[in-house]
C-alpha cells in the first residue's frame, strides 16, 4: 500500500484531499524507524503529518472550535468531535 488517498474533512467539508506518495517519508520507513524503539502491536495507530500544506493556510483562518467534527479518510476512517478544554 504505498499510495492511498486521504481527505480531511470539518464538519462535512473538505480541508485536505492528497495522496500518501507526496509525504516526504513511505509508510514502510516510518514503520521501519519506529520500530528501531519500540514494539508495535496491531492496532497501533501511528500519526506521520499530512502530504501537503492544508490549503495553504486559508485567509481568514479556519479554527476548529467546539462541536465540530474532523474526519480523516483513507484506509479506514478516523472521527473526532471537538470539545471545549
Amino acid at each position: 500500500m504505498t499510495d492511498v488517498q486521504i481527505q480531511t474533512r470539518v464538519n462535512g467539508d473538505i480541508r485536505q484531499n492528497d495522496r500518501t506518495r507526496r509525504m516526504i517519508f513511505s509508510h514502510a520507513a516510518e514503520i521501519a524507524c519506529i520500530s528501531t524503539f519500540m514494539h508495535l502491536q496491531p492496532g497501533d495507530m501511528i500519526i506521520s503529518g499530512k502530504p501537503t500544506v492544508a490549503g495553504a493556510q486559508p485567509n481568514p483562518p479556519q479554527f476548529l472550535k467546539p462541536g465540530d467534527v474532523v474526519e480523516v479518510e483513507g484506509i479506514g476512517t478516523l472521527r473526532n468531535g471537538m470539545v471545549d478544554e
